[in-house]
């Protein structure tokens, strides 16, 4: 079957990480990605290693783990955008397109002859999405950052990190860049959406997505708190604001997260810890009296989760319904049973590499299933394809055009 944005192509003008993930999303869904980037250079993040890729024969590449992250099943053409040349075939390619990404500061590719109003005046129904850091307008519309700024900035890592008062205690930002992926996914939520309106009403639309707004809108609940109770969330370290227990164990060989939401759930979690008096302790019984008692319940089950492994627990919890689940390393994550039966790990061909173990997208259609046509692509690999086929342009003509380091 073919994909659900098979009918789409996708002018992919980002670089870096949350516009590249928007694309490879829409590509995953089926639509033909090409992707233009700088002649000789490329992406920033091709370069963004160690680690680098190595050939069949086990010599080291230049293609990076970082580009292969976010560029999966694109094209690569790669075209000078600084040069009047350059800018007329970006926009002849937008002609041929119905969606464009870009995540350039804001009004660099208008000073380019190629923002919204350009592009639209060569394609009226063009749906074009600017990715930045803080948006297209208000004070901080002209500053750069990059992922930590918005954990930051948007009040993730005033959450994250070591409570105030322990040993450790601090702001710590997440282990990868949550920001960036957010403002990518919302990205890709918006777009599927422009595509929807003008499959009905005929028309494209300019969307403005900012990673400090998809940061600040991430923090769901805890926002909530501050704007609803006036309460101004702080860091809790591995623990559950709301539910006890709710946090990591450590058992005789690992870490194990338990969380127990409810009464009942409690009751049978301490029948299978071998405590069950704990539920019918007035300190424990009830989720207001664990809360209030955490520093007392905490310290019992510490000493009952070290005589077992983590694997012994799980066995006897999860069946009954008490969620808990190991600390995995990624090596674990992927050796993991359910990763396996999900197939999470996939492969994909590529000219030089040969299989290349990627992540699978975790959207699993009935009808229209996702699609890994290709690997990412190599630097400018199709380019004179991608010219000769959309822009029409004959193999002298390229040759000129590549004598003056406009592709």
């Amino acid at each position: 079957m073919a994909g659900a944005l098979s009918h789409i192509r996708v002018l992919d003008l980002s670089r870096h990480l949350a516009g590249p993930w928007a694309a490879q999303m829409l590509a995953d869904l089926g639509a033909e990605v090409i992707k233009v980037e700088r002649p000789g250079v490329g992406d920033d993040v091709r370069s963004f290693g160690p680690p680098f890729l190595k050939d069949k024969n086990g010599s080291e590449t230049k293609e990076s783990a970082f580009f292969f992250s976010a560029n999966r099943g694109k094209k690569s053409v790669t075209i000078d955008i600084s040069t009047p040349e350059g800018q007329d075939i970006v926009r002849r390619l937008a002609a041929k397109s119905d969606v464009v990404i870009e995540n350039y500061r804001v009004g660099t590719l208008v000073r380019y002859g190629l923002g919204y109003d350009d592009l639209k005046a060569v394609r009226s129904d063009i749906i074009y999405c600017s990715i930045t850091g803080f948006g297209q307008d208000g004070p901080y519309r002209h500053w750069a950052g990059y992922d930590s700024i918005f954990q930051a900035m948007g009040g993730l890592m005033s959450i994250t990190g070591v409570p105030d008062g322990e040993p450790g205690a601090g702001p710590l930002k997440t282990g990868m860049a949550i920001a960036d992926m957010m403002a990518g996914m919302y990205a890709a939520f918006a777009i599927a959406g422009a595509i929807a309106h003008r499959d009905v009403s005929g028309q494209g639309q300019y969307i403005d997505v900012a990673l400090f707004d998809s940061q600040v809108a991430a923090l769901t609940v805890e926002n909530l708190r501050y704007l609803l109770l006036g309460e101004i969330p702080q860091r809790l370290g591995h623990v559950s604001r709301n539910m006890v227990p709710t946090q990591s164990f450590q058992c005789k060989d690992g870490h194990l997260v338990l969380s127990v939401g409810n009464d009942s759930q409690f009751a049978k979690f301490a029948e299978l810890m071998g405590r069950p008096e704990l539920a019918r302790d007035e300190r424990f019984a009830t989720l207001p009296a664990r809360r209030r008692n955490r520093d007392v319940l905490v310290p019992i089950l510490d000493e009952i989760f070290l005589t077992r492994t983590v694997s012994a627990w799980t066995d006897v919890l999860a069946p009954a319904a008490i969620p808990c689940g190991s600390v995995n390393n990624v090596k674990q994550v992927f050796e993991d049973p359910q990763v396996r039966h999900r197939k999470m790990r996939i492969e994909v061909e590529h000219p030089v590499l040969g299989a290349v173990p990627l992540v699978a997208n975790p959207i699993k259609y009935s009808t229209t299933p996702i699609e890994y046509r290709s690997a990412p692509p190599m630097l400018g690999e199709h380019t004179r394809e991608v010219l000769r086929d959309f822009v029409g342009i004959e193999a002298d003509a390229m040759d000129e055009l590549a004598r003056k380091g406009v592709i």
